[in-house]
């Protein structure tokens, strides 16, 4: 009985410690945006001066008031929006069309086609190279020049490939192809349908990189109507900057700018993040079945 007693407080004790370490790991990793949050409403000086540290100080809009005075905001989320929705359908789809064969042990070259897909995670033409293909290829200021180069991810690949190895039971696999599937039909009715939890993660990380990326769009698109929003805002604090420059002469001008460049750069940061932060909770549960899938097996 005494031991019992001793077992039971042993593991109440590791709970809390657990509970604490967990909180104490949580307050780690979100104060930093709640931090920029607060930032983000508070006077840049009082920020510097280390006086929001819990709530913000020198209450002000004039961040956001110059983000959003700038008439391509919209554009720019509405580009993100549909870059995204994109590039994550293209993405998965070639994810899944890609890893599935590779799954397959009858596949032939199968061995070969591994070790060239991982290749390409360590040796690479460069930027130059990339650029020069995109350019022949005719897809300068087009929209595919965002999607087509990095299409597949091939750490994302090698993760959906043993996915379907491990967590998607052969005996299923064999069973379709008895009863007459096709290897299309198999794919369709039987792998597609039990792969949604890896699928979730695959989507997860293909929006954040689409949502995030703009230096593939600095790179291959002209004209800021095609501007994805990340684009649009460091444009934004670019002009800041410069104004904050060129005032530099000025008594006072300089100071000011400079105060509303600050407020710009944390205004950034919530505004562009917000879309993800927003949408992440309504796919956290699919994100943490597809992170465990597999990882304990019967």
């Amino acid at each position: 009985m005494g031991n019992n007693k001793s077992l039971g407080l042993s593991d109440r004790t590791s709970d809390i410690i657990l509970v604490l370490f967990t909180g104490l790991v949580m307050i780690l990793v979100a104060y930093p945006l709640y931090y920029v949050l607060i930032a983000s409403f508070s006077d840049p000086y009082a920020v510097y001066a280390g006086k929001t540290f819990l709530f913000p100080s020198g209450f002000t809009m004039k961040g956001y008031s110059a983000v959003f005075a700038d008439k391509n905001i919209f554009t720019g989320y509405l580009n993100s929006i549909k870059y995204t929705i994109i590039g994550t359908i293209f993405s998965v789809s070639l994810l899944y069309i890609t890893a599935y064969p590779l799954s397959r042990k009858d596949l032939p070259g199968r061995r070969l086609l591994n070790i060239f897909f991982i290749i390409t995670m360590y040796f690479g033409g460069g930027l130059i190279p990339t650029y020069l293909v995109v350019k022949s290829t005719g897809l300068i200021n087009n929209i595919w020049a965002l999607f087509l180069p990095g299409g597949v991810a091939v750490g994302n690949m090698i993760i959906v490939r043993n996915y379907f190895q491990n967590s998607i039971p052969k005996e299923l696999i064999e069973a379709s192809e008895i009863d007459g599937c096709s290897h299309l039909r198999t794919f369709k009715e039987v792998i597609i349908p039990l792969s949604m939890p890896i699928m979730a993660v695959m989507v997860v990380f293909s929006m954040v990189a689409y949502w995030n990326d703009w230096f593939t769009a600095l790179i291959y698109l002209t004209g800021a109507e095609k501007a994805p929003l990340p684009l649009v805002l460091r444009n934004i604090l670019i002009k800041s900057s410069a104004s904050a420059a060129q005032s530099s002469t000025i008594s006072g001008g300089y100071a000011e700018l400079n105060k509303i460049t600050e407020m710009i750069k944390f205004a950034s940061i919530i505004v562009a993040a917000a879309p993800m932060l927003i949408f992440y909770p309504f796919v956290q549960k699919y994100f943490e079945q597809g992170m465990m899938a597999g990882a304990v097996k019967g």
